[in-house]
């Protein structure tokens, strides 16, 4: 039985409860990682999560990214998950994925670097390192791509220092991020046993395509 699905006693470490999370992500689904013996929080497509207690922060990508940002100095950080809508095909597409579809991107980019900020980060000491973009979905062959696209263009764009990147190719990533260290453990899955993350991500893509364009923040 994996820890996320384990029953509840399974979710409180050696010392009980763990670290009251920070304002805004009690929602996130939280519990005792047994094997790396750290409290993890597990996030989903169009989630992140932000902590400065020493947790792990846990992920898996297919074509969506994720991009773990962090206070080099201050060890706050934290992890996105998010995919761009597919965008019109066409004349227009360009149009779409400059204005409206690149929002998703931007919100979720800027609402992670807010809340590292609101809670003692500083944007000059802040490091990315950035995970997906994968080809996973069948008819979906540029989705990764035009992820990866935007995510590159982000962090040229807004002069943040982009540490490390493992991006593209063809399989699924199951990432740990320690934001309080800066450390990454990464894993290709070379093999999907169900259609979970396919299910899961096709789920998101949909949601997307169905809801209005989030309003713009600004960044700190």
């Amino acid at each position: 039985m994996s820890p996320e699905l384990s029953s509840p006693s399974d979710k409180m470490g050696p010392a009980g409860s763990p670290p009251r999370a920070l304002r805004g992500f009690s929602h996130i689904n939280r519990y005792w990682d047994k094997y790396h013996k750290v409290y993890a929080a597990k996030i989903l497509p169009g989630e992140y999560y932000v902590s400065m207690h020493g947790e792990m922060i846990v992920t898996v990508l297919g074509s969506c990214i994720s991009a773990c940002i962090r206070d080099r100095v201050f060890g706050i950080g934290g992890m996105n998950h998010f995919m761009l809508p597919v965008g019109e095909e066409g004349g227009s597409s360009s149009n779409t994925w400059n204005s409206a579809a690149t929002r998703y991107g931007n919100f979720a980019m800027e609402a992670l670097i807010n809340d590292i900020l609101k809670n003692g980060g500083r944007r000059d000491n802040l490091e990315i390192k950035v995970f997906g973009g994968g080809m996973i979905l069948e008819n979906m062959t540029d989705i990764g791509k035009k992820n990866i696209s935007f995510v590159r263009d982000f962090i040229k764009t807004e002069g943040f220092s982009l540490l490390a990147e493992d991006l593209g190719d063809i399989y699924p990533r199951k990432v740990h991020y320690f934001p309080q260290s800066g450390k990454i453990l990464m894993k290709k899955l070379r093999s999907l046993h169900n259609n979970t993350i396919v299910d899961r991500e096709t789920s998101y893509m949909d949601s997307l395509e169905s809801k209005p364009v989030e309003g713009e923040i600004d960044l700190f």
